[in-house]
Parts: structure tokens; C-alpha cells; sequence
């Protein structure tokens, strides 16, 4: 937002001195305000140009399944409610536990029921946290004879052909999730290889709105999981301007102090905060 100075014409009124320099033509400027850019703070970037994703049958079961995951990984951590009670007195309270599944249980379906489940997911719990869940959802989502076979070093070491698989097995499967992507080469100890996974406009980021819950709830505990139960490691590299993304496979990802996302500001528009 550049700076502007907004000036009103003021007709002076108080001496008649003023009153003969306005009869001369005169006039006096008062600035009224002054508008300048927020300090390290991104705009969001919703847009009327915000992609419509028609998704089949086979990707809204997909994306109901994992909504449901989520909500339910949650656990069933203790927590109060307060409850008016007409039997104590007219300030009374009684307590019952509830659970946090009960708490982020919603009624939306689609990628609108995702998005809410993984909000609440950002909003209640620490990173820590957050990171284990999705870990989690994560080992539950995917089926036990592929990831088997994945995290299997004989099957699948950690060579060119499996990153490259990875990659195209991203790409194939996981459209509905991350949004349109596609495969393109890379370098990797002065080899070209196909393991990297271009992400054009992250479904996710797009939706949520949130630079934390990229981080926290996609990038980093992807990054994670991929290292420690399917043995590849994997760098995710946002770029927060124009919400695109860069899974790269066989490459560690940085130290979370080097790492250039968390060095990055909250969207002005966020629907996390």
C-alpha cells in the first residue's frame, strides 16, 4: 500500500486577516492522515481467481476419510464445561468431561470439513502436538500393504528409482489434497533425476489461509514422517507469495533455525488467527 496524504481545502474563519487572505485567493492545506504499509505483514492472497476443484467420487471419499481421521486423532483428552444448573443456585455450575474428538466433530463434508477439522486442530493444541497428529493421521490414512512396503529398505532403498517412484506416486495419488501438481527434474549429487513434485497452487495453504498451519500441520510433520516410516527424506519448500510448493525427494530439509519458512510472516487474512 503505498502512502498517501489525504489533504482537505480549510476555510479559515478565525481573524480577519485570514478572512482578507481568503478573499485573495487563498486557501490553507491541514493533512488529515496518513497511510502507510504494514510492517512485515503479507496480504492474503484470496482472490476472486481462487480455482473451483471438482472433485470425483473416489477423492471426496478420500478427503471425508481423512477429515475423519483427523477429528478423531485428536484423542480423548480431559476437559470441563460449564453447564447452568437451576437445582445449586441461580450462578451454579456443574461439570461434565468432554472430549476433545467431541469438540472438533463437525457436520461438513469435503474439503470444508478438512479445513475445519484441521483449524481445530491448529487452535487447540501445540506444535508438538499438532505434529503427532498428523503423524498419525498420516499412518492411518495410508494402507498397511503400501506402507509396508515403502518402509521396507529391501524393497525400496533409498535410490533414484524410489525417489522418483515417490514422486510420480505423489502426483498420481494425492491431487485431491495438495491440488494440481506435476513432476519435474532436479540435481542430486550431480545426477538428473524426476524427484521433485511441483505444486502449482497448494490446495491447503490456499484454503486455510495460514502460514502456521502450512508449516505445522504439512510441512513439517510430512517432512517427518516420510525421514522416520517410509525412510526418504524430503524437503517441502512454500513459496508463501504465490502459495505454490516443492516437495523434494532425497533432500534433507534444513535445521528449523535455517529454515527460511518459519522466517516468514502470518498472512494478513488468516483464518488461524
Amino acid at each position: 500500500m503505498e502512502g498517501r496524504l489525504v489533504m482537505h481545502n480549510i476555510i479559515p474563519f478565525s481573524t480577519q486577516a485570514r478572512r482578507r487572505d481568503l478573499n485573495r485567493g487563498k486557501q490553507c492545506l491541514s493533512i488529515v492522515s496518513v497511510l502507510t504499509q504494514p510492517v512485515n505483514d503479507q496480504v492474503g492472497k484470496l482472490s476472486s481467481s481462487k480455482p473451483v476443484y471438482k472433485d470425483n467420487f473416489f477423492e471426496l471419499v478420500a478427503i471425508n476419510y481423512i477429515s475423519k481421521i483427523v477429528q478423531a486423532s485428536t484423542g480423548s483428552l480431559p476437559s470441563f464445561s460449564c453447564i447452568m444448573s437451576n437445582t445449586t443456585s441461580h450462578t451454579g455450575c456443574c461439570f461434565r468431561l468432554m472430549s476433545f474428538s467431541e469438540w472438533f466433530t463437525n457436520n461438513k463434508s469435503g474439503y470444508d470439513s478438512f479445513v475445519e477439522a484441521a483449524t481445530g486442530l491448529w487452535s487447540n493444541f501445540n506444535p508438538v502436538q499438532q505434529h503427532e497428529i498428523v503423524a498419525k493421521t498420516l499412518d492411518k490414512a495410508i494402507p498397511r500393504p503400501i506402507l509396508a512396503m515403502a518402509s521396507s529398505s529391501t524393497l525400496l532403498p533409498d535410490s533414484k528409482f524410489t525417489r522418483e517412484l515417490f514422486a510420480v506416486f505423489t502426483t498420481l495419488c494425492f491431487a485431491w489434497l495438495i491440488g494440481p501438481n506435476e513432476v519435474r527434474e532436479s540435481e542430486l549429487d550431480g545426477r538428473r533425476e524426476r524427484s521433485v513434485v511441483h505444486i502449482k497452487k497448494c490446495r491447503f495453504l490456499e484454503e486455510s489461509n495460514c502460514v502456521g498451519m502450512c508449516i505445522n500441520l504439512c510441512k513439517m510433520p510430512s517432512q517427518k514422517f516420510m525421514k522416520d516410516a517410509l525412510g526418504v527424506p524430503v524437503i517441502m519448500v512454500p513459496n508463501f507469495d504465490d502459495m505454490s510448493c516443492e516437495m523434494v525427494f532425497g533432500q534433507e530439509p534444513p535445521a528449523t533455525a535455517d529454515d527460511p519458512a518459519f522466517k516468514e510472516p502470518c498472512y494478513k487474512i488468516c483464518i488461524g488467527n
